[in-house]
This record gives structure tokens, sequence and C-alpha cells, in this order.
């Protein structure tokens, strides 16, 4: 018997969070992050009686499928700016709306907004499997067999892809 639309609710919804933030990091666009959830709900409702294993592994695996179909579809429409048009800026970094003003502090501020930055750059540079399985790990804290599970690679890979992931942020750091 397949699960109803409250178990859904009940199992999915509380993922949410993990869903959109692996989505950004893919995708690097609130607006195309929320699209690539809202599609990857609509795949897990349609399939969720195929489901096996952990809801949220799962889950995001049907959020990456989504987040790279979307990529894909956007390199496929990718349009060169004729000489004279206009280039949209790029999308503001994930971290940049975290980090509130000290009160008192106006310096340690802009130091910490000038580190967020170097972080958001460093991080946008890696390769696309580096960046999720790095995005996995330590924002979502998936364990290496459940990033194993989402990317579909060898828990050996997955150990491979964050020491090559963060060695490179430690090299951008310097």
């Amino acid at each position: 018997m397949p699960p109803t639309a409250s178990e859904f609710e009940r199992d999915v919804l509380p993922h949410l969070d993990a869903a959109y933030n692996l989505a950004r990091w893919l995708v690097r666009d609130p607006a195309v992050a929320e699209d690539v959830v809202q599609e990857a709900l609509l795949r897990a409702l349609r399939y969720q009686d195929g489901r096996r294993g952990a809801v949220r592994p799962w889950l995001l695996r049907i959020v990456r499928n989504a987040a790279y179909a979307a990529i894909g579809a956007r390199r496929r429409l990718a349009e060169v700016p004729l000489e004279g048009e206009a280039v949209a800026a790029p999308p503001a970094p994930p971290f940049g709306d975290a980090l509130g003003d000290a009160p008192g502090d106006p310096e340690a501020a802009f130091a910490r907004r000038q580190a967020l930055e170097r972080l958001d750059g460093a991080l946008a540079a890696l390769p696309e499997e580096l960046r999720e399985c790095l995005v996995l790990r330590e924002l979502e804290e998936l364990s290496y067999r459940e990033i194993a599970q989402v990317t579909g690679v060898a828990i050996g890979t997955v150990m491979s892809r964050l020491w090559r992931a963060r060695r490179a942020l430690l090299a951008a750091a310097r």
C-alpha cells in the first residue's frame, strides 16, 4: 500500500531545508533552487511507493538529480549577450545574508564579511562533485554512507572527494 499524503508530509517536509541547501549550492541561484526543490518534491510524491531506506538520502538524491537536470537545461539555453547588452549580475553568495552587522564593532563585521566572501568564492570554485560532497557532509551532516547513496558513488570515492575539497579550501585560505 503506497504511503498517504499525510505520511509523505510527515516523512519528507522535515528535510526541506536540507533539500533547498543542496539545490542552492549546486545551482547557485536561489530562484532556480526553489524550482529544483519543487520539482524534486513532485518527483518524490510521484515515486514515494518505490522508496527504500532512509528518507533524507532518498530525497536528497532526487534533489541532486533535479538540480543537475536544471543545470543541463540552463547550459543548453545559455545565450551569449550581444555587444552592448547588459549582463546580469551574478547571484549573491549563499552566506552573504546570514551575516548580520555586529552592533559594536564594524571592523570585525567587515572582516567576517570578507572571510565569508572568500569562503563563498572558494566553494563556488570547487568542481560540482567536490562541492556537493562537502555540502552534504559539512553543512547537512550526512554520513559517508548517506553521501554515497545520494551521489551514487562508492564510500571510498566520497572520502576522496571530501579530502580533495577540504585541501582545495585550505589552499584557497592561504
